[in-house]
């Protein structure tokens, strides 16, 4: 586990791109439908407990939400999409704040896309990677929740997800479990190359 991630923190919400923050240095955004346990990873992956907010009710990032790791590094958590129980209009809206962020966003280095490993590959799931390669933006796909399948049928779903992607080798894929802390290292690395780290030297606490 890379310890530069711990210091990572809230930097501010923004309803829509325009009131992000300067779009300069590096970043790294998360997406995925609104019950994907895209704020759980979040938090594991910078071993911290409420940095992303947590619901049981899916649907409650409404925002892009920025959180710093250094002057020049932020990690950005969209809007989940597809599940929560809100109005179509409000939907609409979200899915456009999603396609805005990507199209426009100069700084944005790649997108972690979160999938429940018992769900993968939805219609939403399709049409973030239609966009993400449309505009060449690399993607590390997250199958979450991989505690809740035997290691059989995690290997089996991870084999078919990168089938079914196998024409796509800017995508890269891998098992992630934010309850047994699984799948943070491999996570880690890809962020690294992200963000240009192999330079830099991490904190030692």
């Amino acid at each position: 586990m890379n310890p530069y991630y711990h210091r990572t923190h809230f930097l501010k919400s923004a309803a829509q791109l325009s009131q992000s923050p300067a779009d300069n240095g590096l970043e790294v955004a998360f997406a995925g439908r609104s019950n994907a346990g895209k704020s759980s990873a979040l938090n594991t992956l910078c071993n911290q407990k409420s940095l992303a907010r947590t619901s049981k009710t899916p649907g409650r990032t409404q925002l892009l939400n920025f959180f710093t790791l250094d002057d020049n590094r932020r990690l950005v958590d969209l809007p989940g999409y597809g599940y929560a129980k809100v109005a179509e209009s409000v939907k609409r809206q979200w899915q456009q704040t999603l396609a805005d962020y990507i199209e426009h966003r100069q700084c944005l280095q790649g997108l972690v896309l979160l999938m429940d490993i018992r769900h993968p590959l939805t219609a939403f799931d399709m049409q973030m990677l239609q966009w993400n390669t449309h505009h060449g933006l690399p993607t590390h796909i997250l199958l979450t929740k991989a505690d809740k399948l035997k290691s059989g049928a995690v290997k089996n779903v991870l084999l078919k997800v990168k089938k079914a992607l196998s024409d796509h080798p800017e995508i890269s894929i891998q098992r992630f479990s934010s309850l047994k802390k699984q799948g943070i290292d491999e996570c880690h690395q890809v962020l690294d190359i992200w963000f240009d780290l192999g330079q830099l030297e991490t904190p030692t606490k």
